[in-house]
């Protein structure tokens, strides 16, 4: 029965991706850690758009890469006006009910980075599904190479997690869950695959526009913050391994 080894394959890749999580924060984190894996991860999310998520989306969809392009830029201007809502909710609450600022600036870059993962996660399920109704050997290929792509990412995701006010336990507890998306997105793939096959590339494009506005409208600014010559040195180099990282796993292994 391909459905069995399918859901513990995904199984394992949620539980695989949170082990770099658990074992590089099992001390207390310090604020220039966390500032160096927001540079890391600034680096990654513009990695996975640019070199993976957009060249896999453009080379299998059927759609004209115009589409493709559009759904980016919808998405983009989708999490904008989202974080324009968050924005000025938390400015009405803070001025009827005088809640401090500090505790919800950087709010959105919870749900935004929670968001952007589910989807991409979902489309790591669909593959591993389609790749062992394939045969077993590509199965265990694709779900090897989705784990080793995602453990840079969900370390990253993780340190956003942190940055943004979530706890050691909480960040954990929703990368977790997010992980989990892969496991729903198999089951889905499974039984409705011919039906969401074609929305994958577009599913994918969406997941980029996410994440490109996520790195340049968030997480890049707050970098600029930093005025000490040798910590912005640092964060340019956690942000070009970011890059490196992914550029690295997307080249080496296989789709």
């Amino acid at each position: 029965m391909t459905l069995l080894p399918i859901i513990i394959a995904t199984v394992l890749i949620s539980l695989i991706s949170l082990v770099g999580v658990i074992l590089i924060f099992n001390k207390k984190e310090k604020p220039e850690f966390l500032t160096s894996f927001v540079s890391l991860a600034a680096g990654s999310l513009l990695a996975v758009s640019l070199l993976d998520l957009l060249p896999e989306a453009i080379e299998e969809s059927s759609f004209e890469p115009r589409l493709i392009f559009g759904t980016v830029l919808l998405s983009m201007l989708f999490f904008f006006l989202f974080e324009r809502v968050l924005h000025w909710h938390h400015c009405y609450d803070q001025y009827h009910h005088h809640y401090h600022p500090a505790e919800t600036q950087k709010k959105h870059l919870i749900y935004f980075n929670l968001l952007g993962d589910s989807v991409h996660n979902l489309i790591d399920g669909f593959l591993v599904a389609g790749a062992f109704m394939l045969n077993w050997q590509t199965g265990l290929t694709v779900a090897l190479a989705v784990v080793l792509h995602e453990i840079p990412q969900e370390i990253a995701d993780f340190g956003v997690l942190l940055y943004a006010g979530l706890t050691k336990i909480k960040a954990i507890f929703y990368n977790l869950l997010v992980a989990a998306v892969a496991i729903a997105g198999a089951i889905i793939f499974y039984f409705f695959g011919t039906t969401f096959e074609l929305l994958i590339p577009i599913m994918a494009a969406f997941s980029a526009g996410n994440f490109l506005y996520l790195a340049t409208a968030d997480l890049i600014p707050e970098l600029h913050h930093e005025t000490n010559p040798q910590k912005v040195i640092a964060h340019s180099v956690w942000l070009v391994v970011g890059i490196i990282i992914i550029f690295l796993a997307s080249r080496l292994l296989p789709h």
